[in-house]
């Protein structure tokens, strides 16, 4: 369900967020700063720095502004730091550094406490609305045939070496669809910023979210006749959900890097970071946690890795964004973007649900939709006997359920990409996009006066829905 700036190291100067020359980084506590903090509550930051500072200066400025290293990146210049401090973001800059978990748990920093709880409720489309016991739930799969997957799926399921990495709240790897397409050795807990592949760390815990998500792209069950889009390729589980449901930019950071060390084809983005929804690249903070983000997805992209997103569920024209973040209260503007799907390079996917509409939750914009995809719609239901308007997918404890919003949208896309992976290996993630955008079919608008342009590329539904048989066609 964006971008960012860069800095430097000791005695070097960094640019600053739009490019002006920023103050040289300390390299020790302020004069008069208090000492290190030992008791206070921990929180992790990203923080920035030149692409390829040696490890051992980015501890050695940590150390001496009372953090320490989680994490580093070196190839994007990005660290994950703890610190009690509560002046860690500003002993650094707070251009360079930024912690989205300690603005939640200190909500009157950023008077964000009610809003964050308000805007919390969207997640709430994408929970399950029923468990289904059917025996065969092919006749329910309505979004697989939708696009064309079944037809697909017999000339093409999608090859084991091509890899799509789920980035959300883990995968059930004992779940009957799933089990055979997951790969544990390639999956991770990405939570703290640093990837952790006990099984425990990149499991479900709280949220079967992801496991819906993996169905779609990959699922088969052969004794319940569940079918995903792509069943032949495998699947990495890389959990940046905590489980308070949060997606902090550490993890999103470490997930992207994952995807790209491990060589994934494809990764799905079924989330917004937060804590805010919108991030602003101008503005103390979100400059921090833009540019981190956008350097991971950036990398990934550099190393052959296509990122998929859902456009996210709150009827929002993006193209034209509100004034104001719904979550933190900050102002908006034309180029704060939600993250990541407002990234460059990443196939950002809207809703529609079983009557091929625009789903009423589904954001939208000109300019800001690559493709669609079937997401569900609890007012367009399907007819009796073709199952729920929400969409059909694994769930918690080796069932099967229904969710709707723009995360059931994404990992369609995923799929389809996925299936393009191969039938194409080894082309570059830019080339997998443009092929799937030219083989979705055309959306016309319709009579929403919301919608502008024509069926080959418009705000609601971009270049069309997504389509499996073309892709391996």
């Amino acid at each position: 369900m964006s971008r960012f700036r860069s800095l430097l190291l000791p005695t070097a100067l960094a640019l600053g967020v739009g490019g002006v020359l920023a103050a040289p980084v300390a390299t020790a506590a302020p004069a008069g700063a208090q000492e290190c903090d030992t008791t206070s509550t921990p929180y992790n930051y990203v923080v920035l720095y030149q692409a390829g500072t040696p490890e051992a200066a980015v501890d050695r400025e940590l150390d001496a502004q009372c953090g320490d290293r989680v994490a580093y990146y070196r190839e994007i210049g990005v660290a994950v730091a703890s610190s009690r401090n509560a002046d860690f973001a500003e002993r650094l800059g707070t251009h360079r550094a930024y912690s989205g978990s300690r603005e939640v748990a200190l909500p009157s920093a950023s008077s964000a406490a009610a809003a964050r709880a308000q805007a919390r409720a969207e997640i709430e489309t994408e929970e399950t609305v029923e468990v289904v016991a059917a025996a065969d739930l092919s006749d329910q799969q309505w979004d697989m045939r939708m696009i064309q997957a079944p037809e697909a799926n017999a000339v093409n399921e999608g090859s084991a070496s091509v890899t799509v990495g789920v980035l959300d709240s883990g995968i059930e790897p004992t779940h009957p669809a799933l089990a055979e397409s997951l790969d544990p050795a390639t999956s991770a807990g990405c939570n703290s910023g640093a990837p952790d592949t006990d099984p425990a760390a990149w499991s479900p815990t709280t949220s079967d979210h992801g496991t819906h998500v993996a169905g779609t792209i990959a699922g088969r069950d052969t004794d319940r006749d569940f079918t995903g889009v792509a069943p032949g390729v495998r699947m990495a589980s890389v959990k940046v959900v905590n489980d308070s449901g949060y997606i902090y930019p550490e993890a999103a950071v470490c997930g992207f890097m994952w995807a790209a060390e491990h060589g994934f084809e494809v990764t799905n983005n079924s989330y917004y970071i937060d804590p805010g929804m919108f991030y602003c690249p101008t503005q103390p903070g979100d400059s921090a946690a833009y540019e981190a983000v956008r350097r991971a997805v950036a990398h990934s992209q550099r190393e052959g890795v296509l990122n998929v997103a859902a456009a996210g569920n709150s009827n929002f024209d993006l193209a034209n964004p509100p004034e104001t973040d719904p979550n933190r209260g900050h102002p908006v503007d034309g180029g704060c973007a939600i993250l990541p799907k407002g990234l460059d390079g990443v196939v950002t996917t809207s809703s529609v649900g079983y009557e091929g509409t625009k789903s009423s939750f589904s954001n939208y914009g000109t300019g800001e939709v690559d493709v669609t995809a079937p997401g569900g719609d609890f007012a367009q239901l399907p007819p009796e006997g073709e199952g729920a308007g929400c969409v059909l997918s694994s769930v918690a404890g080796g069932q099967y359920g229904t969710k709707c919003g723009t995360s059931m949208a994404s990992p369609h896309a995923a799929g389809v990409a996925a299936l393009i992976e191969s039938r194409h290996p080894h082309i570059p993630p830019q080339a997998t996009a443009a092929l799937l955008r030219a083989k979705a079919d055309r959306v016309a608008c319709g009579d929403d006066d919301r919608c502008d342009g024509p069926a080959a590329n418009n705000s609601f539904y971009g270049r069309g829905m997504v389509n499996a048989l073309a892709a391996v066609r």
